[in-house]
């Protein structure tokens, strides 16, 4: 069994000073992907995130200290680490990082958030444009890929509490709900979690305002995205939600399948 586990932390000490080390090691994962790190690389030398037995990488944000940035932690030794996938405006902001085991790639990405401002957004949709033609030379590469991360995009009604006063809002735009349906329905990438579990109410982050986390008024904006092959074969798919290491929560599948 593969198991795979994506998480925003936003920010990697305050994921440590909330116990989500101790929680990993008893996880049994083969692969941790981690978003928005917020650290630089000489600051995660001294963080004792990474669990023993475990090979750990980066790719830190190079334009701004405290933001964005990914990992992936994994029990067996990748064969190849590579950071970006090609763009000259978001690579250097840590947003995506591919580490590759025989046939098999599994990926951290984040994409940028929108919500802050409209200059945001226009990056966003930038971003959206950019990363569509990546999407589809990975799909076609022959290559098996789980695409894990924060993907800042509610894709249908049932990913979010409130959809109807949201339908304006940052991450359930028509442009890109549609922009993402275009992802599974045309290219052809699946949505593991939604393969195995349709249930409503299956959120990944609340806001910090208000009683969002206690009434459940969430967000399914962390996703594993995979290829047809490996995406036929996960098995579990699991929100751990008994304790809370970021406004995120972590997305755990399982996979019958090994690295």
């Amino acid at each position: 069994m593969l198991r795979i586990i994506t998480l925003n932390l936003n920010g990697i000490r305050s994921a440590l000073a909330k116990g989500f080390p101790r929680w990993l090691a008893r996880q049994r994962a083969d692969v941790v992907c981690l978003q928005e790190i917020k650290a630089q690389e000489a600051d995660l030398a001294d963080l004792a995130l990474v669990p023993r037995n475990f090979h750990g990488h980066y790719h830190c944000c190079a334009t701004k200290k405290g933001y964005s940035g990914v990992a992936v932690y994994s029990r067996a030794k990748p064969e190849r680490v590579s950071c970006g996938f090609g763009s000259r405006e978001f690579d250097p902001e840590g947003r995506f990082l591919r580490a590759d085991f025989g046939r098999l790639s599994v990926v951290s990405v984040y994409l940028p958030s929108g919500s802050s401002s409209e200059e945001r957004q226009q990056a966003k949709f930038r971003f959206l444009e950019e990363f569509m033609p990546e999407l589809r030379k990975l799909k076609s590469s022959g290559r098996e890929f789980v695409l894990c991360g924060d993907w800042n995009i509610a894709h249908n009604e049932i990913d979010l509490r409130n959809w109807r006063s949201n339908r304006k809002n940052s991450g359930f735009l028509p442009e890109e709900r549609a922009w993402l349906s275009e992802v599974f329905d045309k290219v052809g990438w699946v949505d593991v979690f939604r393969r195995i579990d349709r249930r409503p109410d299956q959120y990944t982050w609340w806001s910090n305002r208000g009683q969002a986390w206690a009434k459940n008024v969430g967000w399914r904006i962390d996703y594993q995205i995979a290829t047809p092959g490996i995406g036929a074969k996960a098995k579990k798919a699991a929100i751990y939600k008994a304790k809370r290491f970021s406004d995120h929560a972590p997305l755990i599948i399982d996979y019958d399948a090994k690295l």
